[in-house]
């Protein structure tokens, strides 16, 4: 299994909608995610565990959410490879 970062961007007029959404199609996903519009950044973000980049997206229940999501594969590097990256 990969991670992923979704990102769920959506306008001003449109966070209602998102949030709303997300709560009807998605409870399970609601409290994983964590949202800027309180301080103005209509933007949700979640990480999730998926095969492949399509299979993350799909934990995206909200289809509105879904078209406009920003999915990007994300890992972790360790020191040793930031070495190695120097010896490159």
């Amino acid at each position: 299994m990969e991670r992923y970062l979704i990102e769920l961007p959506h306008t001003n007029e449109e966070c209602l909608r998102a949030l709303d959404e997300t709560r009807a199609s998605s409870r399970e996903l609601l409290p994983l995610i964590d949202w800027g519009c309180m301080a103005g950044n209509h933007n949700g973000w979640l990480t999730v565990e998926a095969r492949s980049e399509s299979e993350a997206r799909s934990k995206v229940a909200s289809a509105f959410l879904r078209g406009k999501a920003i999915v990007t594969k994300v890992d972790k590097i360790t020191e040793e490879q930031i070495e190695s990256y120097h010896k490159k």
